[in-house]
């Protein structure tokens, strides 16, 4: 059967259960019986996923929110931001430099490279402000009013680098009334994690908000090569934001946000041959708590940003200017390899496992800035027609230097050295409107005009392996159109229908880490450059709230085309990384978001999304693995390479589940209540090839939280519990050298307890 034709039959199956859904959901709001006067109702939500403050329900795309108490059960034991993986629908989050680097994929669409200096398809904006270099992607969450991610192209009101979609952070504002709150918890391996705010008005016309995180863990991981005791894993991490809101009327306000983020810890830690050959299965006798490792292993984060968000209602329209500054330094050093010694050095010196060379290095971020100016004009309420127009300005530096390090000399001495440094600079102007037709039938679009350069340069100073390579230059640039047209109709008042074509880009990327590179060959081999990416996007959907304000559903289909789609090829027997775009990539798929009171005192939350990628090229052939894995690809036309057409993109699940479940008991003083959350994520590819070793296994995860809650809610002393079964997955992996793989979090328990103030 041909690819067109399996994705026909999957497109119609889907086409007829929406159908169903769609005739069903307005009958089931007609024969919903009357509720009691004191059921519990859902909150409407409310999103600025099109920069306008709107009900969920009346956006027409596939958007997902996390709440405030969700957000809180999720981050107890001091996780990360790739907590959110798999609690949102379509999404899958991974790093293979731990709490530092993390990689966001959304309906498939992500990028694996490893290079601080990579592109990313999903665009993550952070209290207005566009986070654009991966190290940035990371700051923790804390005192966040909500998180939305907006599924499908954002090129139109977000811009280039958001084919995949956009996941928005909103910090709370500063109060004119004085309150805040405190939360501190601890739990295994001396899990510490503290948050607190406080707020209030600092004179008639101002208000303050401070918000702190404090998170550190104790090494749990004994590195069995310089004796017992633990040495790896643990983190110290803190986090801080100051608000300043002035707003001497209606008709002005301005919000200055200062920030700021420091880590040190560990970094992503690797482990030679822990993956069983011929599976994909941990080998047996596995000790989550040991490594056997001769490199060092350390990480240092500092990260300073501010944003100015100004607005004046002038009227029949209102003004929006949205300054923002990012700085972030960083260094991040691993024994890459996972293991200690190598194999021409004899039997008994090397392990574990088969080690056929060692690879220690670093990653260093001494300088970065960015820089980014926005100003959008809004109409306020002109009836049956609204629209918004801006023009958009980013500016960023970046320097990055690789290091590497000879681990069998005492003293693991520096042995290696090169550089890159990129300059991106990059303007935007936009226009977006809709219009009332009917009192049923809204009609949106939209259109964004980009212009995108880069200046890039990169140097092997001294090579471990070769010859110092000279500077080698290149300065892609384009220019591209982004839009988006959609409606939506109003079945009644509670179900409405909406379609959407939306077409986004990613700009020209380059790639050019020459440590290990082979010095002989060309220049353009050594440096890559991807060229533009464009995507194609169709969608439908229905949104309904059912039940008397009891059930609130969102299903969605979508179809897109990526053309030119920007891949990396990491690692392999080339140990290198190289840029390449594949001739089409196809995704289709259809997500489900439900959030019900069950009963009057069990509230639950379900998403759902099947996503099913496809790489669609008949030359396109990348270097398999390196370390001795079982590959499942056909052999391309030069040695060592294999040919992907067909492939599922890496890092794309099929399948992502999550569900929620929140059950109160209420007492005379307050309430005993559990929560509980998980999520499922079928298998993936780690690799752009297909091998039997470096696949992912499906993961399952659950969370839970139980507690009491008392003082009008205001004092809570709750227990809490991640990963609770203990599962124990390989999540990522190295493919250069062996069968390298690294693990998710550990199972943690501990308590915690919060004040409102």
């Amino acid at each position: 059967m041909t690819h067109a034709h399996r994705h026909g039959r999957r497109a119609l199956r889907f086409g007829s259960l929406a159908v169903a859904i769609v005739l069903a959901l307005p009958a089931m709001a007609q024969e919903a019986a009357p509720a009691d006067a004191d059921a519990p109702e859902l909150d409407a939500i409310t999103v600025t996923a099109q920069r306008r403050v709107e009900n969920i329900q009346d956006v027409p795309m596939a958007i997902t929110t996390i709440d405030r108490e969700s957000l809180e059960a999720l981050t107890a034991s001091g996780d990360d931001i790739r907590l959110l993986s798999g609690r949102l629908p379509s999404l899958n989050i991974e790093s293979s430099f731990g709490r530092a680097f993390p990689r966001f994929y959304i309906r498939g669409l992500g990028n694996t490279d490893f290079d601080v200096n990579a592109s990313q398809p999903v665009s993550l904006v952070y209290d207005g402000v566009v986070q654009e270099n991966p190290i940035l992607k990371g700051y923790p969450l804390f005192d966040l009013d909500q998180v939305e991610m907006a599924r499908g192209p954002q090129g139109t009101l977000f811009g280039r680098n958001s084919p995949a979609g956009v996941i928005k952070f909103e910090s709370a504002r500063p109060q004119d009334e004085f309150g805040g709150y405190a939360r501190i918890g601890y739990g295994s391996y001396e899990t510490l994690n503290v948050e607190g705010a406080i707020t209030g008005a600092l004179s008639d016309n101002v208000s303050a908000r401070l918000s702190v995180l404090h998170q550190e863990r104790a090494d749990w991981v004994n590195n069995t090569r310089n004796g017992g005791g633990d040495d790896l894993e643990g983190y110290d991490e803190t986090a801080a934001r100051a608000q300043f809101l002035f707003a001497p009327g209606d008709n002005f306000e301005a919000l200055f946000n200062i920030h700021a983020r420091k880590l040190e810890g560990t970094a992503r830690l690797f482990r030679a041959n822990i993956i069983q050959p011929g599976t994909n299965e941990l080998i047996d006798g596995f000790e989550r708590e040991e490594v056997s490792i001769d490199g060092r292993n350390e990480q240092q984060l500092d990260q300073l940003g501010a944003n100015l968000r100004m607005r004046w209602d002038l009227g029949r329209v209102s003004l929006y200017s949205i300054t923002g500054y990012e700085s972030v330094d960083a260094f991040s050093r691993g024994d890459i390899d996972g293991g200690f010694g190598a194999a021409f050095l004899g039997p008994g010196n090397f392990g574990p496992g088969f080690i056929p060379f060692p690879a220690e290095s670093a990653d260093g971020l001494p300088n970065h800035r960015q820089y980014s100016q926005e100003f959008r004009v809004e109409s306020n309420e002109w009836g049956r027609f609204d629209w918004q127009a801006g023009v958009f300005w980013f500016d960023e530096t970046i320097d990055v230097d690789s290091f590497s390090y000879d681990s069998l000399s005492a003293g693991n001495p520096q042995n290696g050295y090169a550089t890159q440094r990129q300059e991106n600079t990059a303007w935007a102007v936009f226009a977006s409107a809709d219009f009332d037709v009917t009192d049923k039938l809204k009609l949106r679009g939209g259109v964004r005009y980009t212009d995108d350069k880069k200046d890039f340069t990169a140097q092997r100073v001294v090579g471990p392996f070769g010859p110092p390579i000279a500077p080698i230059s290149v300065s892609p640039s384009d220019t591209d159109v982004s839009w988006d047209l959609s409606a939506v109709y109003a079945i009644n008042d509670d179900v409405n229908v909406y379609g959407r074509v939306a077409r986004g880009f990613r700009a020209p990327s380059v790639q050019g880490r020459l440590m290990f590179a082979d010095a002989t060959l060309p220049a353009d081999e050594l440096v890559t450059v991807a060229d533009t990416e464009t995507v194609l996007s169709y969608e439908a959907g229905v949104k309904a709230t059912l039940w008397d304000n009891r059930l609130r559903v969102g299903f969605a289909l979508y179809r897109y085309t990526v053309d030119d789609q920007q891949l990396t090829a990491v690692g392999g027997a080339a140990n290198v990384a190289r840029l390449v775009n594949a001739d089409r990539t196809v995704g289709q798929g259809a997500e489900l978001d439900l959030q019900a009171w069950l009963t009057d005192r069990l509230l639950v939350t379900f998403g759902a999304s099947y996503n099913d990628t496809e790489i669609q090229d008949d030359n396109l052939a990348v270097f398999g693995c390196g370390g001795g894995c079982t590959m499942r690809d056909p052999a391309g036309t030069v040695a060592g390479t294999f040919l992907i057409d067909g492939n599922a993109l890496p890092q794309a699940p099929k399948h992502v589940y999550n569900l929620t479940a929140r059950y109160g008991i209420p007492t005379s003083h307050g309430e005993f209540f559990a929560y509980t959350d998980w999520a499922y994520r079928s298998e993936v590819n780690f690799f752009l090839y297909e091998s039997t070793e470096f696949t992912g296994d499906p993961l399952l995860e659950g969370g839970l939280r139980a507690g009491y809650l008392w003082g009008d809610g205001n004092y809570e002393l709750a227990m809490y519990g991640r990963n609770i079964t203990d599962e124990e997955a390989i999540v990522g992996a190295i493919d250069f050298n062996n069968l390298t793989g690294f693990l998710n979090e550990p199972r943690t328990w501990g308590v915690e307890f919060k004040a409102r103030f």
